[in-house]
């Protein structure tokens, strides 16, 4: 076994769970197996695996998990670009689904990659006799993507697009739209390695750093990269008349406080078994990331 996931084994992983082309339903099933190929760092997974085998957890009762968290994610991203939403046409590079398969089976192609993504997952009770850890990961799965994850602060951040945005709004939106996923993400694979309690709380915080990092730095990516680096479109958050952190504090403050939180999330690693290394040069890559 390699000492972590590479992307191409995750692409593998992902294709082994991704629906057939095939029915009368084959438009939609093309939409989402498009919109989950387009692309990708596969960061939600990658960070999954790597925290499974971090608590040394055995067989592959993770990797549904890993298939289904991407398509979570993926299902995010498709909504995300809708007219009604962002009205983007580029994502990863390439056509946005909607703009590909039209807006009504871009909106289906999220709905069915969600409920897909919960079929995946429920597929991990086969691979092990430790039906508890499956049904308490289930059980994040659905929190950190519903409405008191995600998708919660996806409703926060479309209902303030053009209004005055607080700092703890922000915040809130922050740590829940792009947090929320990362944190599942760390205590999914956790969990079905048979951390404790205290472990996988640790593995939570270090999610709640890890996002807000990540989603502050797509704020000054949008102000400073360009559309060849980041494979959409830039600016797109002035045009839609988005409070960011660098609307709110300016380039500088929000660079410090991407690179505070990732300091405080390599702190945190401090307090886990095993060898850390994978998460430490991941953080620090991500805070650098031109895309």
């Amino acid at each position: 076994m390699s000492t972590e996931y590479s992307v191409e084994q995750i692409e593998q992983i992902l294709r082994r769970y991704l629906p057939p082309e095939e029915g009368l339903q084959k438009t939609i099933l093309e939409a989402m197996n498009y919109s989950v190929l387009a692309g990708g760092k596969r960061i939600r997974p990658r960070l999954m695996g790597e925290a499974f085998r971090l608590f040394d957890g055995e067989g592959d009762v993770v990797e549904p998990f890993m298939a289904a968290m991407e398509m979570i994610h993926t299902y995010s991203l498709v909504h995300d670009d809708l007219p009604a939403m962002d009205n983007d046409t580029l994502r990863r590079g390439k056509p946005t689904t909607w703009s590909k398969y039209g807006e009504d089976m871009g909106i289906l192609a999220g709905d069915c990659l969600l409920t897909y993504a919960f079929e995946t997952a429920a597929k991990a009770f086969t691979r092990t006799e430790d039906a508890g850890r499956v049904g308490q990961a289930l059980g994040i799965l659905a929190e950190k993507a519903g409405i008191y994850g995600m998708a919660g602060g996806q409703v926060v951040d479309v209902e303030k697009t053009g209004q005055p945005v607080s700092a703890e709004e922000l915040d809130f939106i922050y740590r829940l739209k792009t947090g929320a996923l990362l944190e599942a993400s760390l205590m999914i694979g956790a969990v079905l390695a048979g951390a404790d309690a205290g472990q996988v709380k640790t593995m939570e915080k270090i999610g709640t750093d890890v996002g807000l990092a990540f989603q502050i730095r797509d704020d000054i990516l949008d102000v400073i990269s360009s559309e060849a680096e980041l494979g959409k479109p830039i600016g797109s958050d002035e045009r839609n008349a988005k409070t960011t952190y660098v609307t709110l504090y300016g380039l500088e403050a929000a660079q410090r406080e991407v690179a505070r939180c990732s300091a405080e999330a390599v702190e945190l690693l401090g307090q886990l078994p095993g060898d850390t290394s994978f998460f430490k040069a991941f953080i620090e890559k991500l805070e650098q990331r031109r895309n």
